[in-house]
């Protein structure tokens, strides 16, 4: 892998349209907060599900288009899901490229795997289009200040799928947090990260089922061979690609990601000073290659000038509960007392030293964010978002750095100014990728 440079990465994006730029167009301006918007699903698994009920359910939101790589899941019964509903069957693609030369798409909603996020992003700020990006943002940290270049040079609207940060249950703590409820001095919190996670079984080289592009699949990904399982069935795809250094970030960018933008919000800091983690791989020998225990800790300077700390922990069987919810979640540490969000909708505070709870809340759904989304879209106002790409970067980075020092094993010290590692050129090298053309994040975007 290319080690990176501080030069290339706290370049900033020149002047004039970079080479390669898409030249798709859509609306650069709304007639008002009744005007619709026509969006574009890329990636209709997993969370790609979430998005085309979401908008849905949004009005004056039209799905126009679905995009995925796999054509068998663009058939007729996803359009009679549209048809039942009195909504036209949208149009169906393969490559998102010939979506973002459609003038007819304003926003691209992406819920591909981790290592198209950027790319994706990017190209579409490119080509005009808005987008809302799945959790984590980047595959590494370099991508990161590329999607927020792309976002501001471009003035597209680029919402992070964080979507607790849209939740008023979770807002109103957050809030009560900041207004000292547990204290003044909020010094510490703790993410933990404990889904249910089996084992896969070891995988060997196979062909990929007919309908699959696989070369696009991989993308910016160097190639490698498709994995199967002993009936001839994907091992990675579609949701195992999680725990594939070339694809995912393991549970630490796959859900911690969650919990440490919660953190980080509610510490109110950006760039960690000092990580150190640890991980290996516990319970199953398979075809997983990122740890699936792992315990991080990362130090920060908060904006009082005092020392903030964080941790996380992800494990993926049998566990206790700690944050007050069954399998995630972000607790909170200050002078008076504690506070817990156990998932992404809620908290409960409690005070002194008998633990009293003294307020609680619970109030959220994943709609509040579409429409946040959608909201910004139309009133071009990107100072409105509830998580912008660079909210989306910094926690995302929080993932890539706790990988990167399990992986090096060693305490990274970070350079706070252009994030990158201290004194370590192999750590460095991890925090960018070799890029696949014709798929490649660039320096100038």
């Amino acid at each position: 892998m290319k080690p990176i440079t501080r030069r290339s990465f706290i370049k900033t994006a020149a002047s004039g349209a970079a080479a390669g730029v898409l030249l798709g167009t859509s609306k650069t301006s709304w007639a008002g907060a009744n005007e619709r918007v026509r969006v574009c699903v890329m990636g209709i698994n997993g969370r790609g599900k979430s998005h085309l009920s979401g908008y849905a359910k949004l009005e004056n939101v039209d799905v126009v288009a679905v995009c995925d790589v796999d054509s068998r899941l663009l058939n007729d019964k996803l359009a009679e899901s549209f048809t039942r509903s009195g909504k036209p069957a949208p149009k169906m693609e393969q490559d998102i490229r010939k979506v973002l030369e459609d003038k007819d798409v304003d926003a691209i909603s992406i819920a591909t795997p981790n290592h198209w996020h950027s790319l994706a992003t990017i190209w579409a700020c490119q080509a005009g289009k808005d987008v809302y990006v799945e959790k984590p943002m980047t595959h590494n940290i370099y991508e990161g200040r590329k999607v927020v270049e792309a976002a501001e040079k471009y003035k597209r609207i680029v919402q992070h799928g964080t979507q607790l940060r849209s939740n008023p249950g979770f807002q109103e703590g957050i809030q009560e947090l900041k207004n000292g409820l547990i204290g003044d001095d909020v010094y510490m919190a703790r993410c933990v990260c404990y889904k249910w996670r089996p084992d896969i079984g070891k995988g060997l080289p196979g062909e990929p089922p007919p309908g699959l592009d696989w070369d696009l699949w991989q993308g910016p990904a160097q190639e490698e061979p498709f994995i199967v399982n002993e009936r001839g069935e994907g091992v990675y795809v579609h949701y195992y690609w999680h725990w594939v250094w070339a694809y995912g970030n393991g549970d630490i960018g796959n859900q911690g990601v969650h919990q440490l933008d919660a953190a980080r919000w509610g510490l109110d800091v950006d760039v960690p000073y000092r990580v150190t983690s640890m991980g290996g791989m516990f319970l199953w020998d398979d075809a997983k290659e990122i740890f699936n225990v792992s315990s991080s800790s990362f130090m920060f300077k908060g904006k009082d000038g005092k020392d903030k700390m964080m941790t996380l922990e992800v494990r993926p069987w049998c566990t206790n509960d700690e944050a007050g919810g069954t399998s995630f979640g972000v607790i909170f540490y200050g002078s008076e007392g504690w506070m817990t969000f156990p998932g992404y909708g809620g908290y409960k505070a409690y005070k002194g030293k008998d633990n009293k709870l003294v307020k609680q809340a619970n109030d959220g759904n994943d709609l509040y964010h579409y429409q946040n989304f959608i909201d910004c879209v139309r009133s071009r106002d990107a100072g409105k978002l509830n998580a912008p790409p660079i909210e989306g970067h910094y926690s995302s980075a929080l993932s890539h750095y706790a990988l990167t020092g399990a992986r090096v094993n060693r305490v990274l010290e970070i350079d706070t100014d252009n994030e990158m590692v201290r004194n370590d050129d192999e750590a460095n090298s991890m925090l960018t990728r070799e890029y696949r053309e014709p798929f490649v994040v660039p320096e100038v975007v």
